[in-house]
């Protein structure tokens, strides 16, 4: 759970600036820590489909950010994966 903690920490840091709440970075850390939780519970609940469904889309959301970001600003987003723990996206 490491990497809960530093999702949290990353959280709170964002979420002092009220002003950034728009901002990639902050939407990626918060579909970040929905995805987490929802895949925990996802691991006690194997059937719950509609909640497989919500992660899919949410994990589609974040990967459309990230390949935004990825276009616009390299160096952040480089941060940005590298802080979360995220993979780089796959390139075609």
């Amino acid at each position: 759970m490491v990497k809960n903690s530093v999702i949290s920490i990353i959280f709170q840091e964002q979420e002092e600036n009220k002003e950034n709440r728009g901002s990639v970075e902050f939407q990626v850390v918060t579909f970040t820590n929905k995805i987490r939780r929802l895949t925990s519970h996802l691991e006690l609940h194997k059937k719950d489909y509609l909640s497989q469904r919500g992660l899919r889309k949410i994990l589609g959301k974040r990967q459309r950010l990230l390949a935004y970001l990825s276009k616009k600003n390299r160096v952040r987003y480089k941060e940005l994966i590298g802080r979360l723990d995220i993979r780089e996206r796959k390139t075609r």
